[in-house]
C-alpha cells in the first residue's frame, strides 16, 4: 500500500506537487491550491506532532469503526467533511504553502516512524506510524487528483 515511508511513493507525491502552479484549478470542492497546500501542510503537521487538534465528539464514537476503512486502499470520496482546524478561507502564498509542502514531507520521510505522533487523529483516534503514513500519502493523493496531478 502507498504510503510516506516508501522512498518511491514520496518521489511520486513530490513530483505531482511539482506540476502545481498558482493557477491551478480544482476539479471539485471549494479551495483554491493554496488553501489546499496549507490543509496538507496542517495534516502533516499533525501526523509529525506540531500541532495536535482535540478529538471531536462524533469520532470518539464512530472513529474506531471508519479507521479500516480509512486506512484500506481505496481513494478517499470527493467532498468529505473537514475538521474545522484544517479549513483555510484566507488568502494563501501559493510558493510558500508548496515549498512547506515539500520540506514537511521531507521531514515526514527522513524522521521515519519513531518522529511520528503518538497523539490521536482528531476523528479516528490512535493511529500507528504506518496507518499515519498511510493516510498521509492517500490524502496528498486526494488533493493533488482534485487539482488534476
Amino acid at each position: 500500500m502507498n504510503n510516506l515511508y516508501n522512498q518511491n511513493d514520496v518521489q511520486q507525491i513530490l513530483n505531482r506537487i511539482e506540476k502545481l502552479s498558482s493557477n491551478t484549478q480544482r476539479q471539485w470542492g471549494k479551495m483554491n491550491v493554496e488553501q489546499m497546500l496549507s490543509h496538507l501542510n496542517a495534516f502533516l503537521e499533525t501526523a509529525l506532532g506540531l500541532n495536535s487538534p482535540k478529538r471531536i465528539f462524533i469520532g470518539r464514537i464512530f472513529g474506531s469503526y471508519f479507521k479500516s476503512r480509512y486506512i484500506r486502499n481505496k481513494q478517499f470520496s470527493k467532498n468529505s467533511p473537514t475538521h474545522k482546524n484544517y479549513i483555510y478561507t484566507d488568502i494563501r502564498d501559493f510558493e510558500n504553502e508548496k515549498a512547506k509542502s515539500v520540506q514537511l514531507i521531507k521531514q515526514f520521510f527522513e524522521g521515519g516512524k519513531s518522529k511520528c505522533t503518538l497523539k490521536p487523529h482528531p476523528f479516528f483516534g490512535k493511529l500507528t506510524p504506518e496507518e499515519w503514513s498511510i493516510a498521509q500519502w492517500k490524502h496528498f493523493d486526494h488533493h493533488l487528483r482534485q487539482f488534476g496531478v
